[in-house]
């Protein structure tokens, strides 16, 4: 499932999440200075502990971006950016600017850590600035062009309207593009007759 990454003991979420509680209890922010960290789910506690942490909204962004650097995978990408939730509730626009550069950065996790971000984001306010986002996207690294089908299918499921006239007129790369379609099919949200016209607007 994690590609190129070996360092896994394989504890499930719930499991890291509880332990997470008990480390914070226990020494507080103290293992967020820990940067020799062997194994994936040692880094997943890490940001785990930045979301439990109490303290205001500007110095959890700033552990944020000292965390950033620590993503070498889509595992520990999305576990984060799902812990980041009650941060953009608390600060969405503020959030929403933290994640502007990341949404430009060559670096492959960088990239898809800004644009999983934004699944916090496909509302009302923001979902034309996403899909104009998505024409601006180039980038050839996998796991940053997944998080770009992903996010464009989660818009297509709750901005079904706005999305489909979005995909007509994509700029997206061709493999880009046909992913997140096939994203978008796979979803249990979408009819079957709309499945059946996504699927005749794969480009060949």
């Amino acid at each position: 499932l994690i590609p190129n990454i070996d360092n896994v003991l394989g504890v499930r979420i719930p499991a890291l999440r509880q332990l997470a509680k008990e480390v914070y209890k226990e020494s507080g922010i103290e293992y967020l200075s820990c940067d020799d960290t062997e194994y994936m789910e040692e880094v997943m506690l890490q940001g785990m502990i930045i979301r439990l942490a109490k303290m205001e909204l500007e110095e959890r962004m700033n552990y944020v971006t000292m965390f950033i650097p620590r993503i070498d995978n889509w595992a520990v990408c999305d576990i984060f950016c799902s812990e980041l939730k009650t941060a953009v509730k608390k600060g969405k626009e503020t959030v929403w600017q933290f994640i502007q550069p990341y949404l430009k950065s060559p670096q492959e996790f960088e990239l898809r850590f800004g644009i999983v971000m934004l699944l916090h984001y496909i509302d009302e306010e923001h979902i034309d600035l996403l899909l104009k986002y998505t024409d601006s996207f180039c980038h050839d690294a996998y796991y940053a062009r997944m998080a770009m089908a992903w996010m464009i299918s989660i818009c297509f499921v709750k901005f079904p309207k706005k999305t489909m006239e979005y995909l007509k007129h994509s700029k997206l790369d061709n493999w880009t593009y046909n992913k997140s379609l096939q994203k978008t099919i796979e979803s249990l949200r979408v009819d079957k007759r709309t499945k059946d016209v996504l699927r005749s607007m794969k480009r060949r």
